[in-house]
């Protein structure tokens, strides 16, 4: 029988600490006591465990190894991010390693600490507004950059890159109420999305400038998978066969959307004030999909511009590892209107 390889993990369990700490030993990196470091490396010999040549160089500093850790890969957004992210540290000759933590990011710190013991060069958080507690003063024990992206909060010290989802949500809103809309319901979202929270910040703000009433029975919350959104929308239209626009927490749920309006026997598109006449129903929403130009008539979207967060998150964590002296930053990318039919 082949003898199971002992691993970092094992070390850290027999020892009673964690991965990180054991990776800060086998560096020489950090703050650890003596009394730690004596208990790890007695445990390293008694279970035999062999360092990998590869993970030791990744400790050196010079890995050409990038931590990016996500919520779900599967979120429109992050994806577009993450490829953005791709393209400007490739172009540096440096590679992207993706962890995914859970939509609730409950895995955040669990990701962190195998990026860690990897020896990466720097990490991208991109989820995880609950789990972020200590991963800062992880990161400086061993000299690692981090960056925040598209995350609504970032981390005290810690450059921040985002767009602006609050004039994001103003943009589409008067777009709407400018096109004749006084009827408009919001779509999508967790409650406890901070990304959401602003948005619907901007949503209000536009109805309260023009006078128009905030339902909170308009505001729906659901998963952006895209069959559960089109049930969301057919039963709010039944429900509420006055609305005379949505606007989409981003574009998967613009095209699940789509189809549950389909679904209620209306139409998509906008005919201003005459859109309930006509049982037109128009949609706008955030980001962008392939997808989003297949629809007839394609879907109207205000772009959260994810591959230029990629691009400026990634510019901005390579000269943090290049050692630039930089003062922390939040970078908030402005938003632009991508007009098709829908809306």
């Amino acid at each position: 029988m082949t003898q199971k390889k002992i691993t970092i993990t094992d070390v850290a369990l027999q020892a009673g600490v964690s991965v990180t700490t054991v990776s800060l030993v086998l560096s020489g990196k950090g703050r650890i006591s003596p009394a730690t470091a004596e208990r790890v490396h007695q445990t390293i010999d008694e279970l035999g465990y062999v360092p990998n040549r590869q993970a030791a160089t990744l400790r050196g500093g010079s890995s050409g190894v990038i931590g990016l850790i996500v919520n779900d890969i599967c979120d429109p957004f992050y994806a577009e991010m993450t490829a953005g992210l791709s393209e400007a540290f490739e172009a540096q000759g440096k590679i992207l390693f993706l962890t995914q933590s859970g939509r609730d990011g409950k895995g955040m710190q669990r990701c962190f600490d195998s990026l860690l013991a990897q020896g990466v060069e720097g990490v991208v958080l991109a989820g995880g507004a609950d789990s972020l507690l200590g991963l800062k003063e992880k990161a400086d024990e061993q000299g690692i950059p981090l960056v925040c992206a598209a995350r609504s909060i970032g981390l005290e010290g810690v450059d921040l890159i985002s767009p602006d989802n609050m004039l994001a949500a103003k943009m589409a809103t008067e777009y709407l109420v400018k096109r004749g809309h006084r009827q408009i319901a919001y779509l999508g979202g967790n409650s406890s999305s901070l990304t959401r929270a602003e948005r619907l910040g901007g949503f209000c703000a536009i109805l309260l400038q023009y006078g128009l009433p905030f339902r909170s029975d308009w505001v729906i919350e659901c998963d952006y998978q895209q069959r559960v959104v089109a049930d969301a929308t057919e039963t709010l239209l039944s429900h509420q066969p006055n609305i005379s626009a949505i606007i989409c927490h981003n574009a998967s749920v613009a095209i699940g959307a789509y189809f549950g309006v389909l679904r209620s026997g209306r139409t998509i598109g906008s005919k201003g004030v005459d859109t309930f006449l006509e049982q037109q129903v128009a949609l706008i929403g955030f980001g962008d999909a392939p997808g989003a130009e297949l629809t007839e008539p394609p879907l109207t979207l205000i772009s959260s511009s994810a591959r230029e967060v990629g691009h400026s998150a990634a510019g901005r964590l390579l000269q943090r590892i290049g050692g630039v002296s930089l003062q922390q930053q939040t970078i908030i990318l402005t938003p632009r209107l991508i007009e098709r039919g829908s809306a």
